[in-house]
């Protein structure tokens, strides 16, 4: 028997979320392709076993000995008398292939079209086809120019991949590009799909995210640093798990997810009748209320910019509506998760003035941070949390990503309910 590959020493370095699945990465022609031995590998290290295939338009980009390298297994560049599509991707009598999911990542405009229109003339798009046929799960990950991303048609073709099952995960729009998705979350993603039971089904939730605007005159507003990650993160993991999810999202650069239903919203007025809304026209078991809504606004609105030289300007600021509290009014029954911001307490404080707030809303949990601290809060893509429930039982969840929030977030939830 031949000895594995010493790049496989890696396999579940990290943890064994991935052990004994195979993943089936393909490559295409973007530049982004250089990521991908960092993808693989990190897959990898989550317990994965990865095979790679290539169209030649990525071949004239990277090197398949790279790939091979990376992954420790010979890697697919043409389709040959080993039917190489079929083995990694097909359906046999009593057997599937060996890929539990193909990856396409970094997919461009003209593969996409490729797959949308059934066309197999590349390793990748007949693999793909395959793929489609033995009911193997798809992930597409875009890389593209943004002038060819926004084409009518591209996105036709991504919104009919996605209604056909496909899970597509957005770019990042940067510098007028489309750019590939930060590889944590392409692996998250691949994890989740892979992993996760789909527990929440028949479920439905509604979630509040990001910051409020509230104008002073027609360009001015008091705002916060929200971004809303939080809350779409949240949004994410719920529809992975197979929730319902409905998302109220407020002015900001974070993309939500493909496939989940988002309402775009400013101020908290906005934000309030888009709850009520929803809470009227459908049943919802949960309501989490993520966002960073401003306690105060301008009790009045300027009608003309105001002028620099107008000198001393007295603004009267009026308290919003507290709309936990008109939800819970709406529908005695709605499990409510509520959001608590405070800085530079003590870890006691937190919790004390946390619970408080908790007891007074009649919300079911209170989920409590301080943003005072680093790289905690806004605009961080990590926080530290306290979650706690009306008896005063506290889950800590210590600095982590808040993709890992979520997910405990989630399961305090399930464990409540």
């Amino acid at each position: 028997m031949q000895p594995d590959h010493p790049s496989k020493d890696i396999i579940g370095s990290e943890s064994q979320n991935l052990e004994g699945k195979t993943i089936c990465l393909c490559l295409t022609g973007s530049v982004a392709v250089s990521n991908a031995p960092a993808v693989a590998r990190k897959l990898m290290r989550q317990g994965a076993e990865v095979y790679c295939v290539m169209t030649s338009a990525a071949k004239d980009l990277i090197h398949p000995n790279l790939l091979h390298w990376a992954t420790g297994n010979p890697v697919v560049t043409e389709l040959t008398g080993e039917l190489e599509h079929i083995v990694l991707a097909g359906e046999r009598p009593g057997m599937l292939g060996k890929a539990d999911i193909v990856v396409i990542s970094p997919a461009t405009a003209n593969t996409i079209s490729k797959i949308a229109c059934g066309i197999d003339d590349t390793p990748v798009t007949t693999v793909v086809t395959t793929a489609f046929g033995s009911n193997t799960p798809i992930v597409i990950v875009p890389a593209m120019h943004q002038s060819m991303y926004n084409h009518t048609i591209v996105q036709e073709n991504l919104n009919k991949l996605q209604s056909l099952g496909v899970d597509i995960i957005l770019p990042r729009v940067e510098e007028n590009k489309a750019k590939i998705a930060l590889m944590e979350e392409i692996v998250a993603h691949i994890t989740n799909k892979l992993t996760q039971h789909k527990d929440l089904e028949g479920l439905s939730f509604l979630i509040t995210a990001g910051p409020c605007r509230e104008y002073l005159d027609p360009i001015r507003f008091i705002t916060n640093p929200s971004t809303g990650r939080m809350g779409i993160e949240l949004a994410r993991e719920i529809y992975f798990r197979g929730g319902n999810v409905t998302l109220i999202l407020g002015k900001t650069i974070v993309d939500p997810p493909h496939g989940i239903n988002v309402l775009h919203v400013e101020t908290s007025d906005d934000f309030l009748k888009a709850v009520q809304t929803e809470l009227r026209k459908k049943k919802y078991s949960v309501f989490i209320s993520t966002a960073a809504i401003c306690d105060f606004k301008p009790e009045s609105k300027f009608p003309e910019k105001i002028k620099s030289d107008d000198g001393i300007i007295s603004i009267k600021l009026t308290p919003t509506p507290k709309i936990i509290k008109i939800a819970r009014e709406m529908d005695k029954n709605l499990f409510i998760v509520a959001f608590k911001a405070e800085s530079d307490l003590s870890k006691d404080e937190l919790i004390k003035r946390a619970h408080t707030r908790l007891m007074e809303s009649d919300a079911n949990l209170m989920v409590a941070n301080d943003v005072g601290k680093e790289k905690r809060g806004f605009e961080t893509t990590t926080n530290e949390i306290f979650i706690i429930d009306k008896k005063k039982k506290v889950v800590h969840v210590p600095l982590s990503s808040k993709k890992h929030c979520s997910v405990e977030i989630i399961n305090q939830i399930k464990k409540q309910m």
